[in-house]
């Protein structure tokens, strides 16, 4: 049984060993010939993407590749950290509360549910860093605030060289959310969307355009996400200056833009969450702490094992559904050694 030409393998005999060394030398010598010719099969290494071109994707649509707002903001990042160590000056903050054994400071934003304040100054200050650190301005004419200005004011003669405060952005957005009563996580959506069109269209987010490219994305990121959407005709109550025909001009030309292409994908969404996290805390953007109450920790723990029972009902599930060869090898179990 444990020789190579087992009677096993045939039923009519062992083979022959000269024909097995043939077969051999047959099949090494196609292996040495081109792809398209001979039984060559590819290793899955080869098949497998570079990382080098997996860090050069799209970030909107790849979770690997790095977010282009966070690279953005790392130079005044950079900038701010010398300015402190030359001057001196501490960069934490001295009120910022630490958890200890008698008291456990928790947010309440999670990647599930973000806070809606915090997740929006995050937003927009990545908005901010697109502007203030943008290569060019690069633009059309649909998102030219000039051409097709949001409200009867007269737009000012140095609108497209003055970069806007983030106060500025983060009063514009909060109130098109506060209005439409939208939820932080479409506020994630819309930076995706925003991303997403910088990159397919080779645009850039500049003074003159930014109002509008923001609406556009919130516009759309509010009938994607939310179950209830908020018609075209919605935003114009908002913003009374503006007509219906507008906004689906602007509306279509962004999905044009865009190649129709609006899924975002939870890894994704996960990472430009969990980037913007990391961008409050450069920013010394702190989110809302607060002391982890009896009710606080009796309710994640409830939900805790809600999870785990969720969990532990999919994977006897899955385990069921995979004994399509009725026990012909039995499952294993061992027990995990921590070392």
């Amino acid at each position: 049984m444990g020789n190579t030409v087992s009677c096993c393998v045939s039923p009519s005999g062992s083979p022959k060993l000269p024909r097995h060394v043939e077969c051999l030398e047959e099949y090494q010598i196609n292996t040495d010939l081109s792809d398209d010719t001979g039984p060559y099969l590819q290793h899955i290494s080869d098949r497998e993407v570079p990382d080098d071109l997996a860090l050069d994707s799209n970030p909107s649509d790849h979770a690997r590749a790095s977010t282009i707002f966070l690279s953005k903001s790392q130079t005044d990042v950079r900038d701010r950290r010398k300015s402190n160590h030359i001057n001196h000056v501490s960069p934490g903050l001295l009120s910022k509360k630490y958890s200890s054994c008698s008291t456990i400071f928790i947010d309440d934003s999670t990647v599930s549910q973000p806070n809606l304040k915090s997740t929006i100054k995050c937003v927009t200050l990545a908005i901010y860093y697109h502007i203030k650190n943008r290569d060019s301005d690069r633009s059309l004419e649909i998102f030219d605030e000039k051409m097709h200005p949001l409200s009867r004011e007269q737009v000012p003669d140095d609108y497209s060289r003055t970069d806007p405060e983030h106060k500025l952005i983060y009063r514009f957005v909060r109130t098109l959310f506060s209005a439409a009563q939208l939820t932080a996580e479409c506020a994630i959506v819309t930076l995706v969307y925003l991303e997403r069109l910088l990159t397919y269209a080779e645009l850039d987010i500049c003074p003159s355009n930014w109002k509008r490219v923001v609406l556009g994305a919130i516009l759309l990121a509010s009938k994607v996400w939310d179950d209830q959407a908020v018609w075209n005709v919605d935003y114009c109550q908002i913003l009374k200056d503006i007509t219906v025909e507008d906004m689906n001009e602007m509306e279509r030309h962004f999905l044009e833009l865009l190649q129709f292409n609006i899924n975002v994908p939870a890894s994704v969404y996960a990472k430009y969450y969990f980037d913007l996290r990391s961008l409050a805390d450069d920013n010394n953007l702190s989110f809302p702490l607060e002391s982890l109450s009896n009710e606080r920790a009796q309710k994640l723990e409830a939900i805790s094992r809600l999870c785990e029972d969720k969990y532990k009902d999919l994977s006897r599930a899955s385990m069921r559904r995979s004994f399509s060869a009725d026990n012909l090898i039995g499952i294993r179990r061992s027990n995990a050694i921590l070392s």
